[in-house]
């Protein structure tokens, strides 16, 4: 398994709607500008996770995006999940049929404990500790601006 960007950058789109939850839904250009990514990009980006029911949009001149439900109910494991669809490390975890040594191979139950554990990590992380854990590394760790 080897996450894409989509996989990557709408981690962080999450987080930057988590950041504003409850505080009405957040411009596109402004998602687009504070993680550094294209409006366009954006779009491509909340398609799927509309899709999956993590995110809703709103029209109008104060419309954007926002999260479909708290932080704290929303994993990381959901947002790759839709994102990237399956995440397992070799196909054969997940379908027998695709390997013709599946019963004899001892690597199959490694991959499959791998992939368990990563699952395990994705489904316990939601973005309520992730924002915190962002918000803590921010205090500790300031930008620093030079002119």
């Amino acid at each position: 398994m080897k996450l894409t960007t989509k996989g990557r950058y709408g981690l962080r789109l999450m987080l930057e709607l988590a950041r504003h939850y409850g505080q009405g839904p957040v411009l596109v250009d402004r998602i687009a500008q504070n993680q550094a990514l294209s409006p366009h990009y954006v779009h491509v980006l909340v398609t799927p996770l509309k899709t999956a029911g993590l995110v809703r949009s709103l029209r109008g001149p104060n419309g954007g995006y926002e999260l479909a439900k708290p932080p704290a109910e929303i994993t990381a494991f959901d947002i790759i999940q839709a994102l990237e669809g399956d995440i397992s490390l070799v196909q054969c975890t997940d379908d027998h049929a695709l390997c013709q040594r599946a019963g004899h191979c001892v690597s199959q139950s490694l991959w499959a404990k791998i992939d368990a554990a990563v699952e395990e990590i994705l489904q316990t992380r939601t973005l309520d500790t992730l924002l915190h854990e962002q918000l803590q590394h921010e205090q500790e760790h300031p930008l620093m601006f030079h002119i």
